[in-house]
């Protein structure tokens, strides 16, 4: 059931929707929101600009930053296109500092410098780094990075080719100090990376635990056949990871991995994004919500995509699970050996600290062997529920974003703002009890562009972003439902109806006034011990009731309530007030819409028939006098 709310942005333009697009602008690669300055930072075809965090429609600064023409024509020369051979800035961090570090593709030989950003200017330093592993060479290659206290974990291609796939940390400057995955298949199988997290264990931890990345990437499966399969997964590492001490050295020696499932059609759902949406009380509970599409490998399979939710604990229990060992043939079985001590692929906390472990350095061989040749876990990672929270044919979810937003009544809901590959944004809520539902639907551009980027503030402003353009939608706000019914019947988190104002507002009430019915019932006869028909057409597809008087109708002998009336065969008793109304139980409250009345009257046959008769004969003397 999905009640919509259909909106064009870039062609509109008022206190809640705000667009940015320029002629001279074009090429969107990143898009950073620094909320501590009030600035949305974008990355795009050889140039920096910062826009308003409050109305990005206000530009607040740029900065040109283009490959020398000698980086253009040896890109040219190596069989690249002019119009990839430019500097694409693919990523901005910000630094402990609040200096920013700025990355761009720079004509197929990856550059960084730092920048500064302003109330009024934004400008670089000029030092530009060559890195590898930090970004893409191709600016058409999909990566994933975070910035964490200085540390960047980035999951990219590390040549000009695009072939060789990394997971990396680098810090505290781009390239230097890096620890990355082992250059063997059995860890990345052709991989696409889709995102990076960090859970901060180590603030709620009461044994000196240590903070957890996780990534989320798709790659082809070699544990099963055909070895072709695309699947989904998630892998997990430890932040202080230093690798191992002769072997794994300068690698990462906690890497391991599980296949991720969304259940939904008949192939392998592939993740498209993730959102963690963290738990401030207790980082177990954090919940990963993630976007997935049906497998193009899969001909025969419609096209479909889905939202699946993940509990961090969930995950966490794979990883404590079974690990798969590969056979002499090449099939993966489970591993049911003795395991190494400390269990391969946990981080260092205060027990292992004790038993002599202070950091990955000074774990044994065994453990390091295990984890090169153990990558991959017996275990799937089911969803919360074993089902997707939501499931759609008609669109191609590419971005998700999460909003946990109180409702009227002080509930704590999880608002899902997704984006789609033709410039949609779907606001999507799962309430207790019910298949997650659609609430609103925005197009955000007026051509069909995907939806590449998706930010979300702390105060409710939503930024999306495509190669030409970036919106802003105030996702909390209600005014766009202008009736009670449009307010309450769309279940919106955010929305209530306020009576005293008269229109839908955040954090108001849950019910509409009771309607004044100004239509008058229709009278209508009916005759008795006669089946007829009453009839009522809602302009929703919402189930309805029958109210006689103030009680409701049952259906029974004389009674049948049908999807489009009333079966009635009366009796004189029947005679009276008819309501037809839509329902819908609304946070364990009903909410009624009076639809039609009817004020009926029931005679029998007899009496109709010498009413006809003395009306007949009252006619025929009025002409015999005339």
């Amino acid at each position: 059931e999905f009640l919509l709310l259909l909106v064009t942005l870039c062609v509109y333009s008022d206190n809640i929707f705000h667009c940015f697009e320029k002629p001279t602008f074009g090429d969107l690669s990143s898009l950073t929101l620094r909320e501590d300055i009030d600035r949305l930072i974008l990355g795009a075809g050889e140039q920096i600009v910062t826009l308003s965090s409050k109305n990005v429609t206000k530009k607040t600064g740029q900065v040109s930053w283009e490959s020398s023409s000698t980086a253009k024509t040896l890109c040219q020369m190596k069989g690249k296109s002019s119009k990839k051979c430019k500097n694409f800035i693919r990523a901005t961090y910000t630094l402990k500092s609040g200096k920013m570090l700025v990355c761009g593709t720079n004509a197929f030989s990856p550059s960084c410098d730092y920048m500064t950003v302003t109330d009024e200017t934004i400008s670089l330093d000029g030092n530009q780094m060559s890195v590898k592993g930090t970004i893409p060479f191709d600016p058409s290659d999909r990566f994933t990075s975070l910035m964490n206290d200085d540390t960047l974990f980035s999951a990219t291609s590390a040549n000009f080719l695009g072939t060789e796939m990394v997971f990396q940390k680098h810090g505290p400057i781009p390239g230097q100090n890096a620890i990355k995955t082992e250059m063997k298949q059995s860890l990345l199988s052709e991989p696409n990376m889709i995102s990076v997290n960090l859970v901060e264990a180590s603030k709620d931890s009461d044994n000196g635990e240590d903070d957890q990345v996780f990534l989320f990437f798709t790659e082809k499966a070699m544990e099963e056949q055909p070895a072709d399969l695309l699947v989904s997964r998630v892998a997990r590492v430890c932040k202080s990871d230093l690798g191992g001490k002769k072997i794994l050295q300068k690698k990462w020696s906690s890497f391991i991995k599980a296949r991720l499932d969304c259940p939904f059609g008949d192939s392998s759902a592939l993740v498209q994004d993730v959102f963690l949406l963290k738990n401030q009380t207790n980082w177990k509970d954090s919940i990963f919500y993630a976007t997935f599409t049906s497998n193009p490998q899969h001909s025969g399979a419609s096209s479909h995509s889905a939202v699946c939710a993940y509990r961090l604990s969930d995950i966490n229990d794979v990883f404590s699970g079974r690990f798969l060992a590969e056979t002499g043939t090449g099939g993966w079985v489970p591993y049911t050996g003795a395991l190494p001590s400390p269990r391969p692929g946990s981080c260092i906390n205060d027990e292992t600290r004790a038993a002599g472990f202070s950091s990955s350095l000074d774990l044994p061989d065994d453990y390091t062997t295990f984890v090169i040749n153990h990558p991959l876990m017996e275990g799937v990672v089911t969803p919360i529920g074993g089902k997707p929270l939501l499931v759609q044919s008609s669109r191609k979810f590419s971005k998700i974003v999460v909003d946990q937003v109180t409702s009227p009544k002080g509930e704590q809901h999880q608002m899902l703002l997704i984006g789609t590959e033709s410039g949609w944004l779907q606001k999507a809520v799962k309430l207790d009890g019910e298949e997650g539902r659609i609430v609103e639907e925005l197009q955000l551009f007026e051509d069909p562009l995907p939806v590449d980027f998706l930010q979300l503030s702390t105060t409710g402003q939503l930024y999306g972003g495509t190669s030409n353009a970036v919106v802003q939608v105030d996702v909390r706000d209600c005014s766009r439902y202008t009736s009670c019914d449009d307010c309450i019947l769309a279940r919106d988190p955010n929305c209530g109806w306020d009576r005293m104002e008269g229109k839908c507002a955040s954090a108001a009430g849950t019910l509409c006034p009771t309607p004044d019915v100004t239509k008058e019932p229709e009278a209508v006869v009916l005759i008795k011990d006669r089946a007829q028909f009453l009839p009522c057409h809602p302009d929703t597809n919402l189930p309805t009731s029958w109210r006689f008087a103030d009680d409701i109708l049952h259906p029974g002998p004389r009674l049948t309530p049908v999807s489009q009336g009333l079966i009635i065969t009366p009796s004189s008793s029947d005679a009276g007030l008819y309501t037809c109304e839509t329902l819908q139980d609304i946070g364990g409250r009903m909410h009624r819409r009076t639809v039609i009345q009817y004020l009926v009257q029931v005679q029998d046959t007899c009496n109709l028939k010498t009413q006809h008769k003395r009306e007949n004969t009252t006619a025929k003397e009025k002409t015999e006098t005339g």
